[in-house]
């Protein structure tokens, strides 16, 4: 999967990706107020009503994360004729700027699904569901099969939210996924059924960990049986992949090619699941359509999820939010490269363990410059992994002079660290990393060209053990010194 910086520049091709989401329509309505008593007719809390908001669920749901990204959705439902209907249609109206792609079918013998939560004090107390279950009217399906059909021809990927609500009975389904797939049109699947051959063909379909127990007939508790029990349904039911969403431990992508991604968890705090596995469904079908690889798209939806469940009600994530997200995810793994020499030392015990050899560079680092990218690319080019050891504000004051850093070594130490040919930075106090070298034994020591191999602090003790040292060519024409010095001339 691409690094956070990849998956940034990746959100903006969302925006105008063509969608078709065909599926199970409902209103969530959530029913806020405050509980101060418990009733005098039975032993119940009595919630004192103070605010209520209605949205769309479902289906509805997929289609306002897809509007969130900023995608182009086809939109096929089946509503009730009534005053949820007609209220269902004016939401999803307000998700469209074409009129043209949203096809919502009524039927009379059917009442629109409605969702109504009772919370108090953030903690749901109590749903109450009033729908319709029973499969729509064949002349209904044939209707929304055939348009379905037609539409598909200008879109990127399918997606299938079913809710078991009786707009995707089998016959729609096998129809949807064979004209998809004659198509090329990749199709994501939120399954309700617990037969998953009900979607072969699908490229991909989305348990979460409880529909994937029932599903498989397996347990799943470790790494091991959730891969073990996506491999069973891919075989099984004839998919292209399953991404099992796991709650806090994350996602669990494998697919029919036998390829493995696990996702951790990207949500700081939970505050409500409802409609997250709609966020899933909508960004992987909006990456898909947009050209972006599966894993990238995974590593996408996985983080659109942690921001969804982080808010309250059926939530939407924003295409500003994901980014944001992923700008807060680099500086994460920014600070946990920047270690003490213990950690420094434990981590670089497993690496070796692990085969990679290790590489060690050093310097102040006070303003970055390509001649230290430069640096510092040639470095991790001759070693597995890259430890920066990065001189403290005293050692470079005693160095460099009392002006200077110009950076102090924490802002220093981070902007290196976010840097991807580097994996930890480790900060010094004394003038020359002799000490450093020594403890951490690196196999390759790195040092720009500027100095001869004698020259070079630690060279010879890493000679001695078997270690090789690697001088760098420098990119002329820049130093931290030369640009203060124009900035002060120019002052």
């Amino acid at each position: 999967m691409s690094e956070p910086a990849d998956l940034l520049a990746l959100v903006d091709r969302l925006d105008g990706a063509a969608v078709m989401v065909v599926g199970d329509i409902m209103l969530d309505r959530f029913l806020y107020g405050a509980v101060d008593r418990v009733s005098p007719e039975a032993p119940i809390p009595v919630l004192r009503l103070e605010r209520e908001v209605t949205m769309l669920g479902g289906a509805g749901n997929v289609l306002r994360n897809l509007s969130a990204v900023g995608a182009k959705t086809v939109f096929f439902a089946v509503v009730g004729e009534d005053a949820a209907g007609q209220e269902v249609r004016q939401l999803v109206e307000r998700e469209s700027s074409d009129p043209a792609l949203i096809h919502l079918l009524a039927d009379g013998a059917r009442a629109t699904t409605i969702k109504e939560r009772y919370i108090a004090t953030g903690q749901q107390l109590l749903r109450a569901d009033r729908e319709t279950s029973f499969e729509v009217a064949q002349a209904t399906r044939d209707t929304l099969v055939s348009k379905a059909e037609k539409a598909l021809e200008g879109v990127g990927a399918l997606i299938l939210s079913d809710y078991g609500k009786g707009v995707l009975p089998g016959d729609v389904v096998a129809r949807l996924i064979a004209k998809a797939n004659e198509l090329g049109c990749p199709v994501i699947v939120d399954p309700k059924a617990v037969d998953y051959s009900y979607y072969r063909g699908a490229a991909l379909v989305t348990p979460n960990r409880r529909e994937l127990a029932q599903a498989s007939g397996q347990s799943v508790e470790s790494d091991a049986e959730v891969v073990a029990a996506c491999k069973r349904l891919t075989a099984t039911a004839g998919l292209g992949g399953v991404l099992a969403t796991r709650s806090e431990e994350g996602m669990s992508l494998v697919q029919a090619s036998g390829e493995i991604t696990h996702l951790p968890a990207r949500a700081r705090e939970v505050f409500d699941v409802s409609g997250a596995g709609d966020t899933v469904v909508a960004l992987l079908g909006a990456a898909l359509a947009a050209g972006i690889p599966l894993e990238d798209a995974a590593g996408l939806a996985n983080i659109a999820a942690g921001i969804v469940v982080g808010k309250t009600g059926t939530a939407v994530a924003e295409a500003v939010e994901i980014r944001q997200a992923i700008h807060a995810s680099r500086l994460s793994q920014a600070e946990a490269k920047f270690v003490d020499h213990e950690l420094l030392l434990n981590q670089v015990a497993r690496w070796r363990q692990a085969g990679f050899k290790v590489g060690f560079t050093n310097g102040c680092f006070d303003l970055l410059h390509p001649g230290h990218i430069s640096l510092l690319r040639q470095s991790r080019a001759a070693c597995d992994r890259l430890v920066v050891g990065l001189n403290s504000d005293a050692s470079v004051a005693r160095l460099k002079g009392p002006t200077r850093p110009v950076q102090p070594e924490t802002a220093r130490a981070v902007v290196l660290a976010s840097l991807e040919d580097v994996d930890r930075v480790v900060v010094f106090g004394e003038d020359t990393p002799l000490e450093l070298i020594e403890a951490l034994r690196p196999d390759v020591l790195i040092k720009g060209a500027d100095y001869a191999a004698d020259e070079v602090v630690g060279a010879k003790e890493v000679q001695a053990y078997g270690g090789r040292l690697v001088l760098a060519q420098l990119e002329p024409g820049h130093s931290t010194t030369a640009t203060l010095n124009r900035l002060a001339d120019k002052g």
